[in-house]
């Protein structure tokens, strides 16, 4: 998909093989990813504006995503694959469906696997066609298969021309041909997969809150050890019921994610440099026993800590 195009005037191309390197740009996008194969991390996106929407197609990485949504015009997410596996918010989607949202959403996301999307992006000032039904929620429609087939291969158009002719772009009227065609392409799309039974919301409900929860409580208790009976008792839930939460929400049991973000906390203060040491990095995020510490963090990254914190030095990373 990536591979044919080439950065023009009218195409922005960006790829990343540092994770490092990726996440300040993220940041800047009120998205917080948690990579999940560091070694094989790799990331891609190609940018094209037109003149009422910005196209974003991304090549994603393995990961845990929290992103806070801002859309006043509205968005629109198409799988570009048809292998696509995410979970929102403890929902399974996969390439039947696209997803659509309208205002601002709190967004927690599972991607187990490298998938291939387009975010088109819309101007509060395109008018309205009536794509959105509720405000504030994401919402997962089961796609009509040949309409999603046609918005696709309108993307992946449009990418291509942007990047050999990208003149074009320059003249609002081809540039708006070009968008009248995939808005037209989104209007079937949703058209056709209309009805009271093809739309989802995919809030998470209680599921999504004691995750937030958890993620409140370890950051405000970064040295303490955390039990699940202890955890349950001071939410006022079940132990099973926090455990399913965690599971349905995030894709793993309660102690590999909370040992997960402690682990990546603990690398972006090792990123830092300066003056820290291993072990005072390590025992401010709660890891008291070293040899566990140092295994834990070489599976995960494939590096010593050592290692980080000695680049971190060099370099001066940012730690966000």
């Amino acid at each position: 998909m990536f591979d044919a195009l080439v950065p023009s005037s009218a195409l922005q191309l960006i790829s990343f093989t540092d994770v490092d390197a990726f996440r300040p740009v993220e940041s800047m996008e009120d998205a917080r990813s948690i990579p999940l194969d560091v070694p094989n991390f790799a990331a891609a996106r190609a940018v094209v504006s037109l003149p009422a929407c910005r196209i974003v197609v991304m090549r994603s990485f393995a990961r845990i995503l929290d992103t806070a949504y801002r859309m006043p015009g509205g968005m629109v997410i198409l799988s570009m694959t048809d292998d696509l596996q995410v979970n929102s918010k403890g929902v399974d989607l996969d390439a039947r469906f696209f997803v659509a949202l309208r205002g601002n959403d709190e967004c927690h996301f599972v991607e187990p696997q490298t998938n291939h999307h387009a975010m088109i992006i819309l101007s509060p000032g395109l008018k309205d066609r009536g794509w959105f039904d509720h405000g504030d929620d994401l919402r997962a429609h089961v796609a009509n298969r040949p309409a999603l087939l046609h918005s696709r291969q309108l993307v992946l158009d449009i990418l291509r021309t942007a990047s050999v002719q990208p003149f074009l772009f320059e003249t609002t009227e081809a540039a708006a041909h070009l968008q009248e065609g995939l808005l037209l392409a989104l209007d079937d799309l949703f058209r056709i997969g209309a009805g009271p039974d093809r739309s989802t919301s995919v809030q998470g409900g209680r599921s999504t809150r004691l995750v937030q929860w958890i993620d409140d409580y370890v950051a405000a208790y970064p040295t303490a050890p955390i039990y699940t009976a202890d955890l349950a008792g001071e939410f006022g839930v079940s132990i099973r019921t926090l455990s399913g939460a965690v599971s349905k929400v995030r894709g793993m049991s309660l102690h590999q994610y909370i040992r997960l973000k402690r682990l990546w906390a603990t690398r972006a203060r090792l990123l830092k440099g300066g003056g820290a040491t291993v072990a005072t990095c390590a025992r401010a995020q709660g890891f008291h026993h070293m040899g566990e510490f140092a295994a834990a963090y070489r599976a995960t990254f494939h590096e010593t800590p050592s290692d980080t914190l000695a680049r971190g030095r060099r370099t001066g990373l940012p730690a966000d």
